[in-house]
């Protein structure tokens, strides 16, 4: 029992030589919206979706560095608030759609990331801005 405990030991901190690339690129140009759209937005949502991620100290610990990585990469892949001027018209209406439906839906934000981030839980006024928001865009 010993050296099975030993040999998870070994192996656990063998696996926090491999680190996932955590960056936070160039802002091209953000997202225009009212002042409170935009607080919401930076609270609930641009960890995952803008380039100005908030690198929580559980993302240098292995595995959980692995998913945190992952989860950022493709949620930047999805939408990406740091990069609207890249979008052209109708992808940004696509993705107003899309944004609007996951917060509907209670999909946005995640509930396993509100749990770790309290301030993301939206209430259901700030639920229906951005909701409007994303409505009238």
């Amino acid at each position: 029992m010993l050296k099975v405990l030993l040999g998870l030991a070994v192996a656990l901190l063998a696996i926090q030589l491999i680190r996932p690339e955590k960056t936070n690129p160039p802002i091209t140009r953000e997202v225009e919206a009212p002042a409170e759209v935009k607080v919401l937005l930076e609270r609930a949502c641009y960890d995952c979706h803008s380039n100005e991620t908030k690198w929580p100290w559980y993302s240098n610990v292995a595995p959980v560095s692995w998913l945190v990585a992952h989860h950022v990469d493709e949620g930047r892949r999805e939408l990406n608030f740091s990069e609207w001027d890249a979008y052209d018209d109708k992808r940004r209406a696509h993705k107003l759609e899309e944004t609007e439906e996951m917060i509907s839906r209670g999909e946005m934000p995640e509930a396993l990331y509100v749990l770790g981030h309290r301030e993301a839980k939206l209430t259901d006024a700030e639920k229906k801005l951005l909701i409007d928001w994303a409505r009238l865009r």
